[in-house]
Protein backbone atom coordinates (compact mmCIF):
# COMPACT_ATOMS: atom_id res chain seq x y z
CA UNK A 1 0.00 0.00 0.00
CA UNK A 2 1.44 3.39 -0.67
CA UNK A 3 0.78 6.37 1.14
CA UNK A 4 -1.15 9.31 -0.22
CA UNK A 5 0.74 12.31 -1.03
CA UNK A 6 -1.53 14.46 0.80
CA UNK A 7 -1.38 13.58 4.45
CA UNK A 8 -5.02 13.11 5.45
CA UNK A 9 -5.54 11.87 8.90
CA UNK A 10 -8.30 9.43 9.11
CA UNK A 11 -10.03 10.39 12.66
CA UNK A 12 -12.98 8.41 12.45
CA UNK A 13 -13.66 5.26 13.79
CA UNK A 14 -15.91 4.26 11.22
CA UNK A 15 -13.22 5.63 8.16
CA UNK A 16 -11.17 2.09 6.74
CA UNK A 17 -7.43 2.31 7.87
CA UNK A 18 -6.64 -1.22 7.43
CA UNK A 19 -7.18 -4.25 5.96
CA UNK A 20 -7.75 -2.56 2.72
CA UNK A 21 -8.16 -5.67 0.29
CA UNK A 22 -11.86 -5.48 -1.34
CA UNK A 23 -13.88 -2.06 -1.93
CA UNK A 24 -16.93 -1.84 -3.35
CA UNK A 25 -17.00 1.43 -5.19
CA UNK A 26 -20.29 3.33 -5.65
CA UNK A 27 -19.44 4.33 -9.80
CA UNK A 28 -21.32 6.53 -11.72
CA UNK A 29 -18.79 6.28 -14.79
CA UNK A 30 -18.24 10.37 -14.09
CA UNK A 31 -14.77 11.84 -13.80
CA UNK A 32 -14.67 11.45 -9.73
CA UNK A 33 -15.49 7.80 -9.36
CA UNK A 34 -13.49 6.64 -12.64
CA UNK A 35 -10.21 8.25 -11.57
CA UNK A 36 -10.96 6.39 -7.57
CA UNK A 37 -10.58 2.74 -9.44
CA UNK A 38 -7.32 3.55 -10.32
CA UNK A 39 -6.38 5.73 -7.30
CA UNK A 40 -7.86 2.78 -5.07
CA UNK A 41 -6.00 0.08 -7.26
CA UNK A 42 -2.92 2.00 -7.13
CA UNK A 43 -2.99 3.31 -3.53
CA UNK A 44 -3.81 1.03 -1.87
CA UNK A 45 -3.12 -2.36 -3.53
CA UNK A 46 -7.54 -3.34 -2.91
CA UNK A 47 -9.30 -5.10 -5.74
CA UNK A 48 -12.33 -2.70 -6.66
CA UNK A 49 -16.09 -3.99 -6.92
CA UNK A 50 -17.93 -1.12 -8.73
CA UNK A 51 -21.44 -0.36 -7.85
CA UNK A 52 -23.75 1.54 -10.42
CA UNK A 53 -27.20 1.94 -9.06
CA UNK A 54 -29.95 2.80 -11.81
CA UNK A 55 -32.45 5.42 -9.85
CA UNK A 56 -33.36 7.21 -13.53
CA UNK A 57 -30.56 8.49 -14.74
CA UNK A 58 -31.25 9.88 -18.46
CA UNK A 59 -29.08 9.05 -21.15
CA UNK A 60 -27.12 6.76 -18.96
CA UNK A 61 -25.76 3.73 -21.34
CA UNK A 62 -25.22 1.25 -18.49
CA UNK A 63 -23.32 -1.26 -20.43
CA UNK A 64 -21.03 1.39 -21.05
CA UNK A 65 -20.53 2.22 -17.60
CA UNK A 66 -20.20 -1.18 -16.55
CA UNK A 67 -17.16 -1.93 -19.44
CA UNK A 68 -15.80 1.17 -18.85
CA UNK A 69 -15.31 0.35 -14.86
CA UNK A 70 -14.37 -3.28 -16.06
CA UNK A 71 -11.29 -1.78 -18.58
CA UNK A 72 -10.04 0.33 -15.82
CA UNK A 73 -9.51 -2.47 -13.42
CA UNK A 74 -12.36 -3.13 -11.76
CA UNK A 75 -13.00 -6.94 -10.36
CA UNK A 76 -16.40 -7.37 -11.10
CA UNK A 77 -18.84 -4.09 -12.91
CA UNK A 78 -22.59 -4.98 -10.70
CA UNK A 79 -25.61 -2.94 -12.07
CA UNK A 80 -28.78 -2.54 -9.91
CA UNK A 81 -32.21 -1.19 -11.45
CA UNK A 82 -33.63 0.49 -7.87
CA UNK A 83 -35.97 2.62 -10.00
CA UNK A 84 -39.15 1.20 -9.42
CA UNK A 85 -38.06 0.80 -5.13
CA UNK A 86 -36.74 4.73 -5.33
CA UNK A 87 -40.22 5.50 -6.64
CA UNK A 88 -42.31 3.58 -4.48
CA UNK A 89 -40.46 3.82 -0.85
CA UNK A 90 -38.80 6.76 -1.72
CA UNK A 91 -40.52 9.12 -3.49
CA UNK A 92 -43.78 8.42 -2.72
CA UNK A 93 -43.40 9.49 0.95
CA UNK A 94 -41.47 12.86 -0.82
CA UNK A 95 -44.76 13.49 -2.48
CA UNK A 96 -47.13 12.84 0.41
CA UNK A 97 -44.78 15.54 2.14
CA UNK A 98 -44.84 18.16 -0.29
CA UNK A 99 -41.15 18.25 -0.45
CA UNK A 100 -39.70 21.46 -0.15
CA UNK A 101 -36.40 22.76 1.00
CA UNK A 102 -35.48 26.52 0.70
CA UNK A 103 -38.23 27.66 -1.40
CA UNK A 104 -38.01 25.90 -4.37
CA UNK A 105 -35.55 22.76 -3.95
CA UNK A 106 -37.76 19.26 -4.33
CA UNK A 107 -34.58 16.99 -2.96
CA UNK A 108 -33.75 14.88 -6.10
CA UNK A 109 -30.34 14.26 -4.59
CA UNK A 110 -31.19 13.57 -0.83
CA UNK A 111 -33.72 11.28 -1.70
CA UNK A 112 -31.49 9.78 -4.29
CA UNK A 113 -28.45 9.01 -1.62
CA UNK A 114 -30.95 7.35 0.84
CA UNK A 115 -32.06 4.46 -1.35
CA UNK A 116 -28.44 4.00 -2.94
CA UNK A 117 -26.98 3.77 0.07
CA UNK A 118 -29.30 1.12 1.37
CA UNK A 119 -28.47 -0.87 -2.24
CA UNK A 120 -24.60 -0.76 -1.37
CA UNK A 121 -25.07 -2.46 2.27
CA UNK A 122 -26.88 -4.60 0.57
CA UNK A 123 -24.38 -6.08 -2.11
CA UNK A 124 -21.43 -5.31 0.26
CA UNK A 125 -23.23 -7.80 2.62
CA UNK A 126 -24.01 -10.06 -0.14
CA UNK A 127 -20.44 -10.12 -1.91
CA UNK A 128 -18.99 -10.26 1.54
CA UNK A 129 -17.05 -6.83 1.36
CA UNK A 130 -16.44 -4.57 4.63
CA UNK A 131 -15.61 -1.29 3.08
CA UNK A 132 -17.35 0.85 0.87
CA UNK A 133 -16.40 3.46 -0.96
CA UNK A 134 -17.91 6.96 -2.48
CA UNK A 135 -17.09 9.87 -4.36
CA UNK A 136 -18.23 12.62 -2.63
CA UNK A 137 -15.87 15.53 -1.80
CA UNK A 138 -15.01 16.82 2.14
CA UNK A 139 -16.92 20.30 1.17
CA UNK A 140 -20.59 18.90 0.25
CA UNK A 141 -23.05 16.95 1.78
CA UNK A 142 -23.42 13.49 0.32
CA UNK A 143 -20.83 12.48 2.19
CA UNK A 144 -22.68 13.30 5.36
CA UNK A 145 -25.46 11.27 3.80
CA UNK A 146 -23.35 7.89 2.32
CA UNK A 147 -20.69 7.97 5.83
CA UNK A 148 -24.24 8.44 7.84
CA UNK A 149 -26.49 6.15 6.29
CA UNK A 150 -24.21 3.12 5.58
CA UNK A 151 -22.96 3.30 8.90
CA UNK A 152 -26.22 3.18 10.31
CA UNK A 153 -27.79 0.11 8.41
CA UNK A 154 -24.58 -1.53 9.27
CA UNK A 155 -21.82 -0.26 11.75
CA UNK A 156 -19.59 -3.16 10.50
CA UNK A 157 -18.86 -1.63 7.26
CA UNK A 158 -15.88 0.71 6.70
CA UNK A 159 -16.31 4.01 4.89
CA UNK A 160 -13.70 5.32 2.28
CA UNK A 161 -14.13 8.40 0.70
CA UNK A 162 -11.20 8.80 -1.82
CA UNK A 163 -11.37 12.10 -3.04
CA UNK A 164 -11.31 13.24 0.88
CA UNK A 165 -8.38 11.26 0.71
CA UNK A 166 -6.33 13.00 -2.27
CA UNK A 167 -7.91 16.65 -1.90
CA UNK A 168 -7.35 16.97 -5.86
CA UNK A 169 -8.81 19.88 -7.36
CA UNK A 170 -10.85 19.33 -10.78
CA UNK A 171 -8.16 20.26 -13.19
CA UNK A 172 -5.83 17.66 -11.23
CA UNK A 173 -8.32 15.03 -11.57
CA UNK A 174 -8.58 15.52 -15.18
CA UNK A 175 -4.94 15.79 -15.57
CA UNK A 176 -4.64 12.05 -13.35
CA UNK A 177 -7.32 10.90 -16.10
CA UNK A 178 -5.63 11.72 -19.15
CA UNK A 179 -2.43 10.24 -17.36
CA UNK A 180 -4.15 6.84 -17.13
CA UNK A 181 -5.96 7.22 -20.23
CA UNK A 182 -9.14 7.57 -18.23
CA UNK A 183 -12.24 8.51 -21.00
CA UNK A 184 -14.41 11.65 -19.68
CA UNK A 185 -17.56 12.84 -21.16
CA UNK A 186 -16.95 16.19 -22.77
CA UNK A 187 -19.58 17.87 -20.15
CA UNK A 188 -17.40 17.05 -17.00
CA UNK A 189 -14.97 19.54 -18.05
CA UNK A 190 -17.07 22.66 -17.31
CA UNK A 191 -20.23 21.49 -14.75
CA UNK A 192 -20.70 18.80 -12.22
CA UNK A 193 -24.05 17.11 -12.82
CA UNK A 194 -25.92 15.14 -10.67
CA UNK A 195 -29.17 13.30 -11.99
CA UNK A 196 -31.73 10.35 -11.20
CA UNK A 197 -35.79 10.08 -11.71
CA UNK A 198 -36.82 12.88 -9.63
CA UNK A 199 -34.19 16.20 -11.11
CA UNK A 200 -31.05 16.89 -11.59
CA UNK A 201 -28.21 19.29 -10.91
CA UNK A 202 -25.63 21.33 -11.77
CA UNK A 203 -22.88 23.24 -10.14
CA UNK A 204 -19.53 24.57 -10.24
CA UNK A 205 -17.91 27.48 -13.04
CA UNK A 206 -20.23 30.64 -12.74
CA UNK A 207 -22.52 29.24 -11.24
CA UNK A 208 -20.57 29.13 -7.66
CA UNK A 209 -20.23 32.89 -7.89
CA UNK A 210 -23.29 34.42 -6.92
CA UNK A 211 -22.25 37.83 -8.26
CA UNK A 212 -22.09 36.19 -11.95
CA UNK A 213 -25.55 34.70 -14.02
CA UNK A 214 -25.61 31.26 -14.67
CA UNK A 215 -25.18 30.47 -18.25
CA UNK A 216 -28.34 28.56 -18.65
CA UNK A 217 -28.24 27.91 -22.65
CA UNK A 218 -24.82 25.61 -21.45
CA UNK A 219 -26.30 24.35 -18.38
CA UNK A 220 -29.77 22.91 -18.94
CA UNK A 221 -29.45 19.28 -19.60
CA UNK A 222 -33.32 18.69 -18.87
CA UNK A 223 -35.26 21.44 -19.44
CA UNK A 224 -36.36 23.86 -22.05
CA UNK A 225 -35.13 27.21 -21.60
CA UNK A 226 -37.48 29.33 -21.04
CA UNK A 227 -37.35 31.09 -24.15
CA UNK A 228 -37.32 28.05 -26.28
CA UNK A 229 -39.99 26.59 -24.66
CA UNK A 230 -43.33 25.41 -25.91
CA UNK A 231 -45.58 28.23 -26.91
CA UNK A 232 -48.71 26.79 -26.29
CA UNK A 233 -50.05 25.59 -22.87
CA UNK A 234 -50.40 21.96 -22.19
CA UNK A 235 -53.05 21.04 -19.93
CA UNK A 236 -53.57 17.32 -18.02
CA UNK A 237 -55.05 15.17 -15.27
CA UNK A 238 -53.89 13.29 -12.43
CA UNK A 239 -55.80 11.04 -10.45
CA UNK A 240 -54.50 10.49 -6.65
CA UNK A 241 -55.36 8.03 -4.55
CA UNK A 242 -54.34 8.63 -0.53
CA UNK A 243 -52.02 11.27 -1.52
CA UNK A 244 -49.81 9.03 -4.89
CA UNK A 245 -50.69 10.12 -8.13
CA UNK A 246 -52.09 6.59 -9.83
CA UNK A 247 -53.07 7.62 -13.71
CA UNK A 248 -52.48 10.28 -16.25
CA UNK A 249 -54.80 11.27 -18.42
CA UNK A 250 -56.97 8.62 -17.11
CA UNK A 251 -54.42 6.21 -17.95
CA UNK A 252 -53.51 4.13 -15.01
CA UNK A 253 -49.50 4.16 -14.60
CA UNK A 254 -46.32 2.89 -12.58
CA UNK A 255 -45.14 5.47 -10.52
CA UNK A 256 -41.96 5.12 -12.38
CA UNK A 257 -43.69 6.15 -15.77
CA UNK A 258 -46.16 8.37 -14.18
CA UNK A 259 -43.28 10.83 -13.05
CA UNK A 260 -41.24 10.00 -16.47
CA UNK A 261 -43.94 10.99 -18.33
CA UNK A 262 -44.51 13.93 -16.16
CA UNK A 263 -41.32 14.70 -16.19
CA UNK A 264 -40.92 14.91 -20.33
CA UNK A 265 -43.93 17.38 -20.32
CA UNK A 266 -42.64 19.84 -17.73
CA UNK A 267 -38.72 19.79 -19.34
CA UNK A 268 -40.67 21.03 -22.75
CA UNK A 269 -42.18 23.75 -20.59
CA UNK A 270 -38.90 24.63 -18.14
CA UNK A 271 -40.94 23.60 -15.64
CA UNK A 272 -39.26 23.23 -12.17
CA UNK A 273 -35.70 25.21 -13.41
CA UNK A 274 -34.38 26.40 -10.20
CA UNK A 275 -31.38 28.82 -9.60
CA UNK A 276 -31.03 28.18 -6.09
CA UNK A 277 -28.73 29.53 -2.85
CA UNK A 278 -28.97 26.79 -0.28
CA UNK A 279 -27.11 26.10 3.01
CA UNK A 280 -25.44 22.75 3.38
CA UNK A 281 -24.91 20.53 6.33
CA UNK A 282 -21.32 21.50 6.56
CA UNK A 283 -21.80 24.93 6.94
CA UNK A 284 -21.10 26.03 3.70
CA UNK A 285 -23.68 28.40 1.63
CA UNK A 286 -23.79 27.41 -1.98
CA UNK A 287 -25.47 27.61 -5.19
CA UNK A 288 -26.88 25.81 -7.90
CA UNK A 289 -28.50 25.01 -10.85
CA UNK A 290 -31.92 22.68 -10.60
CA UNK A 291 -34.03 20.97 -13.23
CA UNK A 292 -37.07 19.16 -11.24
CA UNK A 293 -39.75 19.22 -13.78
CA UNK A 294 -41.99 15.96 -12.64
CA UNK A 295 -41.57 16.79 -8.94
CA UNK A 296 -42.44 20.69 -9.41
CA UNK A 297 -45.82 19.52 -10.75
CA UNK A 298 -46.41 16.74 -8.90
CA UNK A 299 -45.99 18.33 -5.64
CA UNK A 300 -48.13 21.12 -6.47
CA UNK A 301 -50.74 19.31 -7.86
CA UNK A 302 -50.52 17.00 -4.14
CA UNK A 303 -50.64 20.10 -1.91
CA UNK A 304 -53.65 21.59 -3.83
CA UNK A 305 -55.44 18.83 -3.90
CA UNK A 306 -54.00 18.15 0.11
CA UNK A 307 -55.31 21.67 0.65
CA UNK A 308 -59.44 21.40 -0.82
CA UNK A 309 -59.77 17.84 1.35
CA UNK A 310 -58.06 19.05 4.82
CA UNK A 311 -59.51 21.49 7.62
CA UNK A 312 -57.77 24.50 7.86
CA UNK A 313 -55.92 22.98 11.27
CA UNK A 314 -54.63 20.17 9.52
CA UNK A 315 -53.50 22.03 6.74
CA UNK A 316 -51.48 24.49 9.20
CA UNK A 317 -49.82 22.04 10.74
CA UNK A 318 -49.10 20.19 7.81
CA UNK A 319 -47.06 22.80 6.51
CA UNK A 320 -44.95 22.65 9.58
CA UNK A 321 -44.76 18.86 9.71
CA UNK A 322 -43.55 18.72 5.59
CA UNK A 323 -41.10 21.64 6.61
CA UNK A 324 -39.49 19.37 9.27
CA UNK A 325 -39.62 16.33 6.85
CA UNK A 326 -38.10 18.23 4.27
CA UNK A 327 -35.26 19.75 7.05
CA UNK A 328 -34.63 16.12 7.97
CA UNK A 329 -34.65 14.57 4.27
CA UNK A 330 -31.85 17.07 3.14
CA UNK A 331 -29.99 17.23 6.61
CA UNK A 332 -29.08 13.07 6.24
CA UNK A 333 -31.57 11.81 8.79
CA UNK A 334 -33.70 9.85 6.74
CA UNK A 335 -33.25 7.00 9.26
CA UNK A 336 -34.09 9.20 12.23
CA UNK A 337 -37.03 8.02 14.19
CA UNK A 338 -38.67 11.60 13.84
CA UNK A 339 -38.97 11.09 10.26
CA UNK A 340 -41.23 7.62 10.85
CA UNK A 341 -43.17 9.63 12.90
CA UNK A 342 -43.58 12.18 10.69
CA UNK A 343 -44.46 9.63 7.88
CA UNK A 344 -47.39 8.08 9.82
CA UNK A 345 -49.32 11.42 10.65
CA UNK A 346 -48.44 12.49 6.76
CA UNK A 347 -50.11 8.43 6.03
CA UNK A 348 -52.83 9.37 7.98
CA UNK A 349 -53.62 12.62 6.62
CA UNK A 350 -53.31 11.32 3.34
CA UNK A 351 -55.90 8.37 3.42
CA UNK A 352 -58.49 11.42 2.05
CA UNK A 353 -56.17 13.25 -0.27
CA UNK A 354 -57.73 11.23 -3.36
CA UNK A 355 -59.10 12.36 -6.69
CA UNK A 356 -58.48 14.35 -9.93
CA UNK A 357 -56.28 17.37 -10.56
CA UNK A 358 -56.26 18.80 -13.53
CA UNK A 359 -53.24 20.78 -14.39
CA UNK A 360 -51.89 23.42 -16.76
CA UNK A 361 -48.52 24.18 -17.41
CA UNK A 362 -46.80 26.78 -19.53
CA UNK A 363 -43.51 28.93 -19.75
CA UNK A 364 -42.53 27.61 -16.59
CA UNK A 365 -45.53 27.70 -14.59
CA UNK A 366 -47.90 25.32 -12.99
CA UNK A 367 -51.57 26.15 -13.04
CA UNK A 368 -53.87 23.90 -10.89
CA UNK A 369 -57.30 24.76 -12.95
CA UNK A 370 -59.46 22.30 -11.14
CA UNK A 371 -60.27 19.70 -8.29
CA UNK A 372 -62.59 17.42 -8.02
CA UNK A 373 -62.44 15.23 -5.15
CA UNK A 374 -65.33 13.08 -2.67
CA UNK A 375 -63.50 14.73 0.02
CA UNK A 376 -63.62 17.87 -0.66
CA UNK A 377 -64.44 20.53 1.78
CA UNK A 378 -65.59 22.98 -0.76
CA UNK A 379 -69.20 23.50 -0.57
CA UNK A 380 -70.14 25.69 -3.72
CA UNK A 381 -73.58 26.16 -2.63
CA UNK A 382 -72.29 27.48 0.53
CA UNK A 383 -69.64 29.63 -1.56
CA UNK A 384 -71.42 31.20 -3.74
CA UNK A 385 -72.68 34.99 -3.64
CA UNK A 386 -75.86 34.16 -5.56
CA UNK A 387 -77.82 31.56 -2.84
CA UNK A 388 -79.44 31.67 1.09
CA UNK A 389 -77.51 28.82 1.70
CA UNK A 390 -75.11 30.54 4.60
CA UNK A 391 -76.70 31.58 7.46
CA UNK A 392 -75.35 35.55 7.00
CA UNK A 393 -77.95 37.04 9.46
CA UNK A 394 -74.88 35.05 12.48
CA UNK A 395 -71.77 36.63 11.00
CA UNK A 396 -71.96 39.72 12.64
CA UNK A 397 -72.82 38.15 16.35
CA UNK A 398 -69.63 35.58 15.69
CA UNK A 399 -67.59 38.79 14.37
CA UNK A 400 -68.60 41.16 17.97
CA UNK A 401 -67.05 38.18 19.80
CA UNK A 402 -64.30 37.02 18.08
CA UNK A 403 -62.32 40.93 17.59
CA UNK A 404 -63.41 41.10 21.31
CA UNK A 405 -59.67 40.64 22.58
CA UNK A 406 -58.20 42.84 20.15
CA UNK A 407 -60.83 45.77 20.61
CA UNK A 408 -60.37 45.50 24.30
CA UNK A 409 -56.20 45.68 24.47
CA UNK A 410 -56.46 48.53 22.18
CA UNK A 411 -58.93 50.21 24.22
CA UNK A 412 -56.80 49.49 26.99
CA UNK A 413 -53.34 50.77 25.53
CA UNK A 414 -54.88 54.33 24.67
CA UNK A 415 -55.96 54.74 28.45
CA UNK A 416 -52.26 53.65 29.38
CA UNK A 417 -51.06 56.12 27.18
CA UNK A 418 -53.21 59.06 28.39
CA UNK A 419 -52.05 58.56 31.93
Amino acid sequence: MKTPKNTYHKVSSYEAKENIDKVLLLYSGGLDTSVMVKWIQEIYGAEVYALTINVGQNEEDYNEIKQKALKLGAKKAILVNAQEEFANEYLSKAIKANVDYQHGYHLFCPLGRAVISKKAVEIAQKEGIKIIAHGSTGKGNDQVRFDSYITTLDPSIKIMAPVREYSMTRQEELKYAKKHNIPIKARNTIYSYDQNLWGNSAEGSEICDVKLIPKMENILIQNANIKDAINAPSTITLEFEKGIPTKLNGHKLSLVNLIKSVGALGAAHGVGTKILTEDRIVGLKVRGVYEEPAAAILVEAHKELEKVVSTFEENDFKEMVDHKWAALCYRAKWHEPLMGDLNALIDKQNEKVSGIVTIQVFKGNVYIMAIDSKYSLIDANMASFDTHEFNQQASAGFIEHYSFQQKMANTIAKQCELK
